[in-house]
Formats: C-alpha cells, sequence, structure tokens
C-alpha cells in the first residue's frame, strides 16, 4: 500500500546507499534534499582527495548535516589512496609494533586526510580479534591475535580519527577475528568459547568513546542460535546497547551481502536489522543504484506499516543518526598539517621482521635481482585494483630489476622452471601473500626453493612460517609503504 511522505522520509533518515560516479547522480541530490541520513564512498567514486572534496562539497549543497562515510582502514582495505596504495600499514603492523602512541598519530593523520576531503565517518577500525590464522577476510585487518593488544590499538585508533573531527566506527561487532568463512558470501559462526574475547576491543571502544559501531553478519549462537547479529535484537539491543552500554549509532555491514540479505532479501534484511536496534543501513557496495536505495526504503516503511518494525524504533534510530551528524558538523577538523607519507613509512619500516637462515651475505643485495611475484584473488573487502608488491619499489632502488607476477593458473611447473632459468645468474626474489592459505603458492614457493636455496622469500600477508627462503622477510602488510619498507631492506637503505 502507499506509504506517507513523513513515514518515508523517516525511512531515508536511516540509509547510507552508494552511488556510480565521481559526481552525485540527480537521484541522489534529490534524496539528499528530501532528508537522506548519509552516503557510502567506494572506490568507484574516488580519484583524488582534491574531487572527492569537490564531491562531498556538492553532497552538502543539498543536505549540509549529510553523513559521509567509507571503508578507509588504511593498509590492505583503502578508499582514499586505491590508485596508488596506501601511505600507511594496516592494523597488524601497527599491532606488531606495538607502539600505542603510533597508532594514534597514524590514525590522527589518517583523521585529518579524511576531514580535508570531507567525509565524518570513516567505517574504522577493525576490532576484530583474528584468532583464527586461516580467516579468509580479517587478517591483516586486525591489530593482532591477542585481544589484549587489539584492544588498546582499537583505543588509540579510535581517539586517534576522533581527534581529527572524524568519527570511528569499530567493527565488525561482536567480532570476525575467529571465524573460518567470508560473510560477503555465507554466515560465520562464532564459537562460544571465544565470544568473551572476541568483545574485549569493543568494551575497550566504547570506553573510550567511539562514535559507532558496526554490526558483523555473524552468527554467535551463546547470544542467538538463528538470527546473525546484524538481525538480532539479543545481540544488538541486549548486547551492545544493555550489557556493554553503548549509546552511540549502530550502522550495519553492507546490507546486500549473502550473510544477510540472502534469506530476506536487501529490503527485509534492513527492515529486520533497524528493529533488532541498527540505527543505520549500509548499502551499495554491490548494488549501487536508486532502484535499490528505493526498494530498501520502502520495505523500512512497509514494515512499519506491517508492525514488523515499531515506528518509535524507526524514530530513535534516526534520532541517533541526528546526534551523530550534529557532532560531525561541530567538531571539525582539528588537524592543520599532514605528514606527507613520512609516519606510515616509519611504521611500516619499525613492523618489517626479518629473519636470516643463511650465514651467506645475500643482503643487501647487489645486483638487479629478479622478483617473483605470487599473487593470490584477495576478498571482496579488498579493491582489486589496489597496487600492492615488492617489486615496483625495488626497480625504483635497483634499475634493471625484473618483475614477474603470476596468478593461480599460471604458476605451472614449467613457467616456474622458465623462471628458474631466467633468474640464473641473479638474486632471487619470492614475493608471497598468505603462502599458508593457498596451496598453490605454498606448491610454487616449494618449487622454487628447491631449485634456489639462496633466495629471499618476502611475505606481504601473515606469515606463519618465518623459516622459508634463505632471508625471510615479513613486512604484515601489502599496503605501497610495506612493499617500499621491504624494498628499502632488501637494498640496504634501513
Amino acid at each position: 500500500m502507499p506509504q506517507s511522505g513523513d513515514l518515508l522520509r523517516l525511512a531515508d533518515a536511516v540509509l547510507f546507499p552508494g552511488f556510480a560516479g565521481q559526481t552525485p547522480p540527480d537521484w541522489l541530490r534529490r534524496r539528499l534534499g528530501d532528508g537522506l541520513a548519509g552516503v557510502v564512498l567506494f572506490s568507484r567514486n574516488i580519484a583524488g582527495p582534491d574531487q572527492v572534496a569537490r564531491l562531498t562539497a556538492a553532497l552538502r549543497a543539498e543536505n549540509p548535516s549529510v553523513l559521509v562515510g567509507t571503508d578507509e582502514e588504511s593498509g590492505e582495505v583503502t578508499r582514499l589512496e586505491v590508485a596508488t596504495g596506501s601511505s600507511r600499514p594496516g592494523g597488524y603492523a601497527l599491532g606488531v609494533v606495538d607502539d600505542v602512541g603510533l597508532t594514534e598519530a597514524v590514525a590522527r593523520d589518517l583523521g585529518g586526510d579524511l576531514a580535508r576531503a570531507g567525509i565524518t565517518i570513516d567505517f574504522a577500525p577493525s576490532a576484530d580479534v583474528n584468532s583464527n590464522p586461516d580467516n579468509p577476510v580479517i587478517g591483516l585487518r586486525a591489530f593482532g591475535a591477542d585481544p589484549v593488544l587489539v584492544a588498546r590499538h582499537t583505543r588509540s585508533f579510535v581517539r586517534g580519527l576522533q581527534s581529527a573531527g572524524v568519527a570511528a566506527c569499530a567493527k565488525h561487532f561482536p567480532g570476525h577475528g575467529d571465524t573460518s568463512i567470508d560473510s560477503h558470501h555465507g554466515v560465520p559462526v562464532v564459537a562460544d568459547d571465544g565470544i568473551e574475547a572476541a568483545l574485549v576491543p569493543f568494551r575497550e571502544a566504547i570506553k573510550e568513546g567511539v562514535k559507532a559501531v558496526m554490526t558483523g553478519h555473524l552468527l554467535v549462537p551463546s547470544y542467538d542460535a538463528e538470527l546473525p547479529a546484524t538481525l538480532s535484537p539479543k545481540v544488538l539491543t541486549g548486547l551492545l546497547r544493555e550489557e556493554l552500554g553503548f549509546d552511540g549509532m549502530i550502522i550495519t555491514d553492507g546490507i546486500e551481502m549473502a550473510a544477510v540479505s540472502g534469506a530476506y532479501g536487501i529490503g527485509g534484511a534492513s527492515a529486520r536489522a533497524v528493529a533488532a536496534g541498527a540505527d543505520a543501513i549500509c548499502i551499495g557496495g554491490e548494488r549501487a543504484d536508486e532502484a535499490t536505495a528505493v526498494e530498501v526504503r520502502d520495505a523500512i516503511a512497509a514494515a512499519v506499516t506491517d508492525g514488523l518494525l515499531p515506528e518509535e524504533r524507526l524514530a530513535d534510530a534516526a534520532r541517533r543518526v541526528r546526534e551523530l551528524a550534529a557532532w560531525a558538523t561541530s567538531s571539525g577538523s582539528q588537524v592543520q598539517g599532514h605528514e606527507n607519507g613520512y609516519l606510515g613509512l616509519t611504521a611500516a619500516r619499525r613492523a618489517i621482521r626479518v629473519t636470516r637462515r643463511s650465514t651467506a651475505p645475500l643482503l643487501p643485495l647487489s645486483s638487479a635481482p629478479y622478483v617473483v611475484e605470487l599473487a593470490p584473488e584477495m576478498n571482496l573487502a579488498i579493491d582489486k585494483g589496489t597496487p600492492w608488491g615488492v617489486g615496483e619499489p625495488l626497480a625504483r632502488l635497483l634499475p634493471g630489476t625484473t618483475v614477474v607476477r603470476l596468478e593461480a593458473g599460471e604458476a605451472t611447473g614449467a613457467a616456474l622452471e622458465r623462471l628458474i632459468g631466467e633468474a640464473v645468474f641473479r638474486p632471487l626474489v619470492i614475493v608471497v601473500r598468505d603462502a599458508h592459505r593457498y596451496a598453490w603458492q605454498a606448491e610454487a614457493l616449494r618449487h622454487l626453493l628447491s631449485a634456489r636455496t639462496d633466495a629471499v622469500v618476502v611475505e606481504m600477508g601473515l606469515p606463519a612460517r618465518s623459516d622459508l627462503g634463505a632471508v625471510h622477510i615479513a613486512t604484515y602488510g601489502s599496503a605501497r609503504v610495506c612493499g617500499q619498507a621491504a624494498a628499502e631492506v632488501l637494498t640496504g637503505g634501513v
């Protein structure tokens, strides 16, 4: 049945859709003028900081209190620097350094860049405890596998980001770290014996005054054996609001992800999320058209009419969104200058760990090496176009460096033998990314090392082993600065 204009506007007041293009489409301008709460920027919307600043100014021309959010975690998950790779390492590298002052400084520097671009809420940090090394979607995005370490760096990141006038958003509540399924594709289950450890960083983030929390599409049987957290009143209202005392804005992870939309559709999942206690719906990572935004708005309004969603709950959700928008409008950026990447490179350098297994003087490299980069397919949180690797920065330091990149289907025995032949009489550097999670990478690495025991291995993911290669270099990240730091180690530059 047709919905009233007031109810539709109330539904719009909790939506954060995505959109296509680097300027606001007409439909988005129109909806912002009618009270749409916010928008989410993805890589497709970003060409550079100046363009983003113009884009966000255009959004505010339609709605001065619009909340503009993005996933800028630094490290692997970057939006502002997707074209170049991040000038800051991700959470895991910061956790390895374990200097909370550095983490706060990096987050403040990041917040300054976001604020200057007109972004008011950053869906970071990842407060997940990566206690499962085979986790397919968190990994390096977490600060580590120890809940106490993750908690102190979560607090530092929140403090730094919000000191720059940008709202932090701890995610993925109640913790995506101890899982083996990517919630983009299915429903991960959090074991009963792991939930208390997973909650530690979120408890600390709340104490720090984090402005927002993002839900994870996770099943937590100890609290709710049937509904994933995003759709569960027991988790969002009972646990997050009442038990942990969080009073800020709760926003969902991408509502189109299969873990929640698979059973109810995007509109149905959105309405159920608000009924469960969520205040804002994030959509548009995969479906960024006007029809999707209308579908979700109408489904929320219909849920009120049908009695599934109390109008008082929807109004309360809209109030929390408005309160965050008011904070963002009044806070402004407190950061005047920025570090031009030096702080991030310093952090990346400090995170490097080198294991030497040969007494031969292999480093620094004395001649242009042959670099083989083994490139796995990354999860959907990481933009596939984000540059990474050691070969490119190494070639700048050692002209004449040869770089070959192989994906899963290309790392055949014949291809590897050809590379071994081409690399004769030259230093061999093998770059991997989460080698322990990909059988083809492990096999390719074994093949190459059996022929070249003097090879150097650079692991740019989680290093499950440090006994691979004559020298093993762990960067704890694949951001641009991590590759630069590894290249400096290889050439004796640090």
